[in-house]
């Protein structure tokens, strides 16, 4: 039960870019949790799955003996809120109805942000028990989130 909550519900057993259904599943829940702003519910909702996430995928890492396996999406699926927050928050009236084009710019640049593994996000990979696989997704979403911020602050909705 443990490693199919953290393979993503099946997900991660798709041979091709499991990282990227997952994170497709993680813009559905982002648009859910999103969906009336980033009020206190939707931030809380948001932490609790990445907390939840760290003991989950550091079973999964002991049951399949490896180090953040490829096939372990569910950190991808808890941090995509993040990616919108930060936008949502600072610009209320995407609050109303969470732009998709902004989402969708998100999941494009996170995903981005996750395979690259700039600076400080390829380096907390090395955190223990479970943190490693969750904080680099959560690093990678929130830089993404700084770039869809960015662009909201440009206009684009």
């Amino acid at each position: 039960m443990v490693l199919w909550i953290a393979q993503g519900f099946g997900l991660g057993w798709i041979p091709v870019a499991p990282g990227t259904w997952g994170s497709l599943l993680g813009l559905a829940l982002a648009g859910w949790v999103l969906r009336h702003g980033a009020t206190i519910l939707a931030c809380g909702i948001t932490f609790a799955g990445i907390l939840i996430a760290v003991p989950i995928c550091a079973a999964a890492e002991r049951l399949l003996g490896k180090r953040d396996p490829g096939s372990v999406v569910l950190d991808e699926i808890v941090v995509m809120p993040l990616v919108g927050l930060p936008a949502v928050w600072l610009f209320p009236t995407l609050a109303i109805q969470p732009s998709w084009k902004l989402l969708l710019a998100g999941f494009a640049v996170f995903r981005l942000f996750d395979i690259w593994k700039p600076g400080p996000i390829r380096s907390s990979q090395e955190l223990p028990r479970g943190w490693g696989v969750v904080m680099d997704d959560v690093l990678a979403a929130l830089l993404a989130g700084l770039v869809i911020l960015g662009m909201a602050a440009l206009g684009v909705r």
